[in-house]
């Protein structure tokens, strides 16, 4: 079985983020890339799929602007056999919408014949969500989100699931779509021999129009606000004086 891991490059989650001066979205200028950490997840998950013999191929595939190519080769290093790459955009700033995202997934979908693809449940830059949802109801594909178990029975997928109540395990038959949690595992570090193989690994280049999708956005951002200052905290003598300081601020 073939698996295809959606991979997406976000600002590093130990970067602190920078509002552009005029206030139209966050500053990634010099700003230090990696992979979501949700889909270094799933890329992790397909490897241990692979190693246990689950899986026969591990294809990564990443949709932005060139530079993604830095995101593949680290799926690449960890374990992933190839990759495709495909350019929607050329300036970082613009991030690809997820209906967007997902009709270029189905078109490779369509061409890689995966038996399930894997993704991470949302993109810590925009927190969409989406991706993976869209992504089943243009195959038809059943689905399965939030997973922080995955095995295979078969011809079915045995899915975990993080929800409000707790958790919910349900089955659903492959092909099918998975999108990650945190604990689903803990992915590897990539080892330097696997960081040098990984330049030699095959890494196609495509674009969107060459999956006849059109990228232009849909959506329009007003403006970006750092959060508001937290106010200072006020000293109080009694708990009697905290219960009528919380009531004149209309907390309890």
């Amino acid at each position: 079985m073939k698996v295809l891991v959606a991979v997406k490059r976000v600002i590093d989650y130990n970067v602190k983020a920078r509002v552009k001066s005029d206030g139209s979205g966050v500053d990634l200028a010099n700003v230090k890339m990696s992979m979501n950490p949700f889909d270094e997840i799933a890329v992790e998950q397909a490897i241990r799929m692979k190693e246990a013999g689950t899986v026969d191929e591990v294809v990564a595939v990443s949709i932005g602007v060139k530079q993604a190519q830095e995101t593949l080769r680290t799926a690449l290093a960890m374990g992933a056999d190839r990759a495709i790459l495909v350019v929607a955009a050329d300036d970082v700033h613009q991030d690809i919408e997820p209906l967007a995202v997902a009709k270029i997934l189905k078109a490779v979908v369509d061409q890689e014949q995966p038996g399930l693809v894997l993704a991470g449940k949302q993109a810590i830059d925009n927190d969409m969500n989406a991706t993976g949802q869209m992504l089943s109801a243009l195959l038809g594909w059943s689905q399965g989100t939030f997973a922080s178990e995955v095995a295979v029975d078969g011809d079915h997928a045995v899915i975990t699931r993080e929800v409000d109540g707790g958790l919910q395990t349900i089955k659903v038959k492959m092909p099918s779509i998975i999108t990650v949690d945190l604990r689903l595992n803990e992915p590897r570090y990539a080892s330097l021999p696997n960081i040098m193989k990984a330049k030699k690994k095959p890494m196609d280049e495509k674009t969107a129009a060459d999956y006849g999708v059109d990228v232009t956005p849909r959506l329009e951002i007003i403006g970006t606000a750092e959060p508001a200052a937290r106010k200072a905290g006020e000293i109080v003598g009694s708990v009697d004086e905290l219960v009528a300081k919380l009531k004149e601020a209309g907390a309890v």
